[in-house]
């Protein structure tokens, strides 16, 4: 069917030119192909050989053309000068009347347009054009007046000609007229364009056979180029020529019959093809069995490695698209896998190499301390690099100190490190001073040059010799064969030198590539080595302000057994700290605290709070309260500092204060054996019972310190008699490898052992739960409980009465003469009296008196009333005022603390009289009168 306009339904419209776009491109197509511009080129060429053939013929025949009227016109002339009569007729009376009609009929019978007879002057006695008579001929006639006839062309007047002048003898020979025949130009021209057509006829014929020539030629070439353009074949020639001569892998190109058609130059080379191997069969061409059969089967390969005389090649195999009716043959490359494999291994040993040097970067400087990065550096070298290195370092290095440079400076220097393939090496252990004092030897040299040296065959180094004849012919023995030196530079300063050596374990020596290597492994360890100086003085530095903020030894007192030990970190000194504080009353305070951060700003802040704690538990608070204002005094500190840190804009922004701080405070009182504690975001302690049970007691965790806004809790416990107390900073139980609930764990067991002393028991945690590098500080405290003996402690029940003071004074006297102490019975009468009349005065019910018997004679007397006494100084008009006065001046402490429902105010006295104070004494039976 059609459409409506007259074409198939569903072909593409036609083109408004009525032309295919198809038959375009292929047109435009075939003008680019090789066939299309060689038809093109043929068929310029013809037409350009028939033009000028064409034009030679038109040439060529009006040549001939002259020179056959050159010919007529010579012989007509010549006939007519030699005819009879005519010397006769040229000296009658009238020649022109004589010869006029003689020439006319000599003209038309010889086929000439003009026949003229003149004198030797030229004057025409005769013309074939009657008005010329008796005119002058012109153009040059000397040459026929002298005697010799000529012809040319004559251009001129009357016309142009082709002409011939003959002269006209006498008897006697001389010239007496001249005979000028001739052709019109015209003539000729008539006679040449008469044969125009049979020339164009035949130069069309010619074109016409040319063309059909061409394009069939054209049409073959097509075929046999397959249309493809002149870059297309030259890119195929291209590709050919590289194939054959340029490529790297050989090519065999096998046909269907199993003939070789075609082998480039590298597999001529790797199979040792004979000259003429092209049209032989593969089984021919003296190949390996294997690589015949593989040809022969037309199976597809792949690297399919095959041998080839000492070459090992990698073969694939893959068949040819047939084409034009042809079977397909198959491709055959191969590869030389003999080089392949040396350039693999030099590529290996390059990877190897940047394997190393990736392997020191991350293990080299790990820890910060300047023996194991020398370590780590002699350790990351063997053996991928040498059989032995060994790393010796200045003196001020190993101490953190900067080295200073100076003549003699790098003579001698400690050998920090050495490794090797084997422990029996010939070299000088490590801790020996190594001295390089002989300038030739490759290690004073490389000092002296500031870059590596290489020593590639040792028994050459004749320096090296020098500076130790024994050793060295030692080390020779052994196998040693080759060095490189390399100088431990960082900042332009050297730090030590490191030895890298082979022995016979590697009979290669080292290389000027291995030096470059070497040297290269040698900056990022001394990068390394520095950084460990620098913070081995900085952690020297921060270590000692820790210590010395810390607490040296424990103060004396009774309530516990304690014992303590302290580690800083090895990657940094950080702010763990711990304490043991005497409170009135013999009680103790147990704390332990850890400040976040390292260095010296960490151990700064630690000894700030720890001053801070002192202060605040002279004013003998609760765990609680003490926590609270610890923590308002960090937000305070914080706020102030950050207030005065400058302007951030000006990069003045950053401040020194407390950046996080937990803390554990304890109070154990071994009277009632009651321990009471808060936490500010620090871990609870473990308790250990007399009979070696272990747990963890629950404890209110509070936030950290500084953190501000919500109180802390306090709990108490009951301990058992020679309970023990644990208390313990976090660095103790967990690391990288090791998480908090298993450091428990591990903890619990190891403090379960029975029968440890405080000081045991520190040594066995630690033997237990301490990490090779602790990354952060460990704090421990261990404290074993005591109670104070019930025959030690007094306490009595005081009415509100006045009188009760002196029956309450006078068993106070009793007790003290049962304890022994005599001595002191009065000021402690002095005390009594003065403390239990102010509570009978101004204190609230219920009041009591105990006096306990401890490394003091601690008096206390306790009322409901939380007003607080202050001490002042009575005039001499007052009637009182003098109490606190004289408790001051008789007691060596004394205070006040506050409890849930009053006060207590407290006095402790030495156990033994000491010198007399400077206020007498008054009148015990006075005391009552005496107010504060």
């Amino acid at each position: 069917m059609t459409g409506r306009l007259g074409r198939p339904r569903g072909s593409p419209p036609r083109q408004p030119s009525g032309r295919d776009p198809g038959l375009l491109a292929r047109r435009s197509r075939g003008a680019r192909s090789v066939a299309g511009q060689v038809f093109a080129l043929m068929a310029v060429i013809v037409v350009l050989l028939i033009t000028a053939a064409a034009l030679a013929l038109v040439f060529q025949e009006r040549y001939g053309t002259q020179r056959d009227a050159r010919h007529r016109s010579l012989a007509a002339a010549e006939a007519f000068a030699h005819a009879p009569g005519l010397p006769a007729a040229l000296k009658s009376a009238n020649p022109t009347a004589e010869l006029q009609p003689l020439a006319e009929a000599a003209r038309q019978a010889a086929g000439v347009d003009f026949i003229a007879v003149m004198t030797p002057d030229g004057l025409r006695y005769t013309d074939s054009r009657p008005e010329l008579i008796g005119k002058r001929a012109t153009g040059d006639l000397s040459r026929a007046v002298a005697g010799h006839p000529f012809t040319e062309v004559f251009k001129g007047s009357p016309s142009d000609a082709v002409r011939a002048v003959v002269p006209v003898r006498d008897a006697n020979g001389k010239v007496i007229g001249l005979v000028g025949t001739g052709i019109e130009i015209d003539t000729v021209s008539h006679t040449v364009a008469g044969q125009l057509p049979l020339l164009l006829g035949a130069a069309a014929g010619a074109l016409l056979l040319g063309t059909g020539g061409a394009a069939l030629v054209s049409r073959r070439l097509s075929r046999q180029t397959r249309g493809l353009g002149a870059t297309d074949m030259a890119r195929m020639n291209e590709h050919h020529e590289a194939v054959l001569h340029a490529v790297r892998e050989g090519v065999l190109i096998i046909g269907a019959d199993q003939r070789l058609l075609l082998a480039n130059d590298e597999a001529r080379r790797l199979l040792n093809l004979p000259p003429d191997a092209e049209q032989r069969h593969v089984s021919e061409l003296g190949l390996d069995p294997r690589t015949t059969s593989l040809l022969v089967s037309g199976r597809v390969a792949t690297d399919e490695v095959h041998l080839a005389g000492d070459r090992l090649l990698a073969v694939n195999v893959r068949p040819t698209q047939p084409y034009g009716g042809h079977p397909s043959g198959s491709v055959m490359t191969l590869r030389d896998t003999t080089e392949l494999a040396a350039l693999s291994g030099r590529a290996e040993v390059a990877r190897e190499r940047l394997q190393l040097l990736y392997d020191a970067g991350v293990r080299i400087g790990t820890t910060l301390d300047v023996v194991r990065t020398a370590e780590e550096l002699s350790e990351v070298a063997v053996p991928r690099f040498a059989d032995f290195v060994t790393v010796e370092l200045l003196e001020p290095v190993l101490k953190g100190e900067e080295p200073s440079p100076g003549p003699g400076a790098y003579t001698q220097m400690r050998r920090a490190a050495m490794s090797g393939v084997r422990t029996d090496q010939p070299l000088q252990a490590v801790g020996d001073v190594i001295r390089f004092e002989v300038s030739t030897a490759p290690m004073a040299a490389a000092l002296d040059a500031g870059h590596a040296g290489l020593a590639a065959d040792l028994n050459e180094a004749m320096g090296w010799r020098a500076q130790d004849e024994a050793g060295t012919r030692q080390a020779l023995d052994y196998g040693l064969h080759s060095l490189i030196s390399v100088p431990l530079q960082a900042r332009g300063v050297v730090l030590g030198m490191a030895n890298f050596w082979r022995a016979a374990d590697t009979p290669e020596a080292f290389d000027e590539e291995d030096l470059s290597f070497a040297e290269e492994l040698g900056a990022r360890a001394a990068v390394s080595i520095d950084n460990a100086r620098r913070y081995t003085r900085e952690h020297a530095t921060a270590v000692a302000l820790q210590r010395s903020l810390l607490p040296r030894v424990l103060p004396d007192q009774t309530a516990v057994d304690a014992a303590f030990r302290y580690l800083p970190a090895q990657a940094g000194v950080g702010g763990d700290w711990f304490d043991v504080i005497p409170l009135a009353g013999a009680r103790v305070a147990l704390v332990v605290g850890d400040v976040v951060g390292h260095g010296v700003h960490a151990a700064a802040t630690m000894g700030r709070l720890r001053t801070a704690v002192h202060n605040f538990s002279s004013l003998d608070m609760p765990p609680d309260e003490l926590l609270g204002h610890l923590d308002e005094l960090i937000h305070r500190i914080d706020q102030n500092e950050t207030a005065g840190s400058g302007d951030p804009a000006e990069g003045a922004g950053e401040t020194a204060g407390v950046t996080g701080a937990t803390c554990l405070y304890a109070v154990y009182d071994p009277v009632s054996g009651v321990c009471a504690m808060a936490s500010a975001g620090h871990p609870g302690p473990a308790l250990v019972r007399p009979d070696g049970a272990v747990e963890f007691p629950e404890l209110p965790t509070g936030l950290p310190l500084g953190v501000g806004g919500m109180p802390f809790e306090a709990t108490e416990l009951r301990l058992p008699e020679s309970s023990r107390l644990v208390l313990f900073t976090d660095g103790l139980l967990e690391d990288r490898d090791r998480d908090f609930d298993t450091g428990l764990g591990l903890l619990a067991r190891t403090l379960s052992r029975p029968g440890r002393s405080p000081e045991q028991a520190c040594a066995d945690v630690l033997a237990a739960l301490l990490f090779p590098a602790p990354s952060d500080d460990i704090a421990l405290l261990i404290a074993d409980t005591r109670r104070l003996e019930a025959d030690r402690i007094a306490e009595w029940e005081v009415p509100r009465d006045p009188a009760a003071v002196s029956r309450v004074r006078n068993a106070g006297s009793a007790q003290l003469a049962a304890w022994g102490l005599g001595d002191i019975a009065f000021t402690a009468e002095l005390i009594l009296s003065e403390l239990i009349t102010n509570a009978i005065r101004y204190g609230h019910a219920p009041i009591r008196v105990r006096m306990l018997r401890d490394r003091s004679l601690i008096c206390e007397v306790s009322d409901g009333s939380s007003t607080s006494p202050h001490l002042r100084y009575a005039a001499t008009t007052d009637e009182g005022g003098r109490g606190l006065f004289l408790v001051a001046q008789y007691a060596e402490r004394w205070g006040t603390r506050y409890t849930e429902r009053g006060k207590v105010i407290w006095a402790e006295l030495p156990l033994s009289g000491g010198p007399e104070p400077a206020v007498p004494a008054p009148d015990l039976a006075a005391l009552e009168d005496l107010a504060w």
